[in-house]
């Protein structure tokens, strides 16, 4: 009876993969470019990713350049990384490469360490649903809802190509005839600036909810649009990045907005209801206010000229910005209760931070600072003489400093403390810091000075009156 159960158990479960099989693009739709058919250059690839795949070929083994960095070099954008794809286990590549460490648990990968580069090696993955599976829950695992919890099968490269997530980052580069072999359809769908995801969306979105937000990123990056039966479920779907590990959220939102394209980003997350769950306390704050997204929006605009202008940015300045409204709502709310306005705001940034810190696992790196910004900002409007020189020393004044610069170029009153400081520091002579410095004593005087009451002298033990 139980071979019986176990026999129609398995028919069902191929009937249901056959089904979803039908939504995958076909192994015989195989379209190898040549190397005068596409702009990919072995010069603009990184020698150590050579090394490795020159090594993994030398072993016998199949080894090709595969995902994100072939994307980026047909469209003539510059890779920030390069993956490798292999027929080699990772116990193997890890036995070529003595400068490789195995990591990972949902996925084992190999990192392969040249100083400061890192070149990833994985290993060519195959349908964890096949048919007759005989793999143990220590390699194939899958939560209730669906997500993949743990998947190590191997397969072919066509299997592996199937397995990635969109058509776009499904293509696979050799440097044996420097080709090109796209098995899914990418390169037509880079043609028609198109996000495409690989099998049924809905299914793929289950197995890995993080797909959503790798969705919009892609589409804002790279300015294309998501394919219609790509974007059709997330909406609905949006509620899965509830059971994703905050500090994997945490990568994904550095990602999402520090990457190029964040403004774009932002928008796209609001039209398919994904910003919520990434910025619970932002999203319920912008609801009672809807103006205070004005500092978000010109933060992000910012953060992509100066991703622009290759010059750095820091998570601590991106989140203050993002948080900055939960935070003023919070702020608010504790000073009605009559709660003092400095103690409200260090209660609300405690209460803000911590409640973040569930959807997207700040490090403490990064909420020290974060919460110094804030901090000085009440500082640096107030502008006491005495302190002027400590608050210029503080090594988060410049941080303090353009943070000030963003609230009011998005609206909010600040006495104008953002262009005295811009003056200050841009005073070169003694005598203008001492004119900047007179028109603040002469602010902060009183207008009409009181006498200073004299105490009367305490009475000495013994002394009558």
């Amino acid at each position: 009876m139980k071979d019986k159960r176990t026999g129609f158990i398995h028919r069902l479960f191929s009937y249901v993969v056959g089904k979803q099989s039908d939504t995958q693009p076909s192994a015989s739709k195989l379209r190898i470019l040549s190397r005068d058919q596409h702009t990919v250059s072995s010069r603009h690839i990184s020698d150590n990713a050579l090394k490795v795949l020159c090594r993994l070929n030398s072993h016998g083994y199949q080894a090709y350049l595969v995902g994100g960095c072939i994307r980026d070099l047909m469209l003539d954008l510059h890779p920030k990384d390069f993956d490798i794809a292999t027929d080699a286990t990772p116990e193997k590549i890890r036995s070529l490469f003595r400068n490789s460490r195995i990591i990972g648990r949902r996925f084992k990968l190999i990192h392969v360490v040249f100083g400061r580069e890192v070149i990833e090696v994985a290993t060519f993955r195959a349908s964890h649903h096949a048919e007759n599976d005989e793999h143990d829950s220590s390699v194939s695992h899958h939560s209730k809802k669906g997500r993949i919890l743990r998947d190590n099968v191997y397969g072919t490269i066509e299997d592996d190509a199937f397995r990635r997530d969109f058509t776009i980052n499904s293509l696979y580069y050799t440097i044996s005839d420097s080709s090109i072999h796209d098995f899914c359809g990418g390169v037509q769908d880079m043609e028609d600036q198109l996000i495409r995801l690989i099998g049924d969306p809905v299914i793929r979105y289950r197995e890995d909810p993080v797909r959503m937000l790798r969705a919009i990123r892609f589409a804002a990056k790279l300015n294309f649009q998501l394919a219609d039966d790509t974007a059709a479920p997330i909406s609905q779907l949006a509620h899965l990045l509830k059971d994703i590990p905050s500090a994997r959220l945490f990568d994904e939102s550095l990602k999402l907005f520090l990457s190029g394209g964040a403004e774009n980003t932002y928008y796209l997350l609001r039209d398919y209801q994904l910003f919520d769950s990434l910025f619970p306390a932002t999203h319920a704050s912008l609801k009672d206010a809807p103006d205070r997204q004005q500092i978000i929006v010109n933060a992000l605009r910012n953060t992509d000229l100066r991703i622009e202008a290759d010059k750095p940015v820091t998570p601590a300045f991106f989140y203050a910005a993002m948080l900055w409204p939960a935070l003023i709502c919070l702020c608010e709310r504790y000073e009605k209760d009559g709660v003092p306005p400095a103690s409200a705001l260090q209660q609300a940034a405690t209460e803000v931070i911590a409640q973040q810190c569930k959807q997207t696992a700040i490090p403490r790196r990064f909420t020290i600072p974060l919460r110094e910004i804030w901090e000085m900002q009440s500082r640096l409007e107030r502008r006491q003489p005495r302190r002027i020189d400590e608050l210029l020393s503080r090594p988060v004044f410049r941080a303090a400093y353009d943070f000030l610069l963003l609230r009011e170029q998005s609206g909010e009153q600040a006495s104008g403390a953002g262009q005295w400081w811009t003056d200050y520091q841009e005073s070169s002579q003694d005598d203008e810091h001492q004119v900047l410095m007179e028109q603040l004593h002469s602010r902060s005087a009183p207008s009409d000075k009181r006498k200073r009451r004299r105490r009367r002298p305490r009475k000495r033990p013994g002394t009558t009156v």
